[in-house]
């Protein structure tokens, strides 16, 4: 898709999965907090911003800490009686859209309503795109993030590359 309205790039996304165990919850979010240097997301779908790292509330128990090109991921060390993390940065995927036409091109491959609260700059909503789930970020008023399964990322680059808006 040849556009000056436009622009994708695509690239690795280191993330990690931390996710604290019903009972201790509290006590999980209280040392996590500590651990990052940060408040975390208090709602399904918040963000927060800290020193290269994007923390997402993607479910009320889970997390997942996306860190930016080049940033080092935080040392964390999960009690596992409070819960578990995973490196999920191998399976995924960054991809990056901005320009004027971005909420166009996304109204042919998601389900997210570009003027939803829901979807405003600094949320983020789990979607799917022909079945394949995906985590739609918004990083700005013509900015935002797909985060999708390395396996989907080639051909979902390929369409959007064909895409004629």
């Amino acid at each position: 898709m040849a556009s000056p309205d436009f622009s994708l790039s695509v690239a690795d996304c280191p993330l990690i999965q931390i996710e604290g165990w019903d009972v201790t919850l509290g006590q999980f979010e209280t040392s996590l907090s500590a651990s990052l240097g940060t408040k975390l997301p208090a709602s399904v779908g918040e963000t927060v911003r800290q020193k290269g790292l994007l923390v997402i509330r993607v479910a009320p128990r889970r997390l997942w800490l996306a860190l930016d090109d080049g940033f080092e991921a935080p040392s964390l060390a999960v009690d596992p009686d409070l819960g578990c993390s995973v490196s999920l940065g191998e399976g995924r995927v960054r991809f990056r859209m901005a320009g004027a036409d971005v909420a166009r091109v996304l109204s042919k491959c998601i389900t997210v309503d570009w003027r939803a609260p829901a979807a405003a700059p600094g949320r983020a909503v789990l979607t799917s795109l022909h079945h394949v789930p995906v985590l739609f970020l918004r990083t700005g008023e013509t900015a935002c993030e797909l985060i999708v399964p390395r396996s989907f990322s080639r051909s979902l680059s390929d369409w959007i590359s064909g895409l004629d808006c």
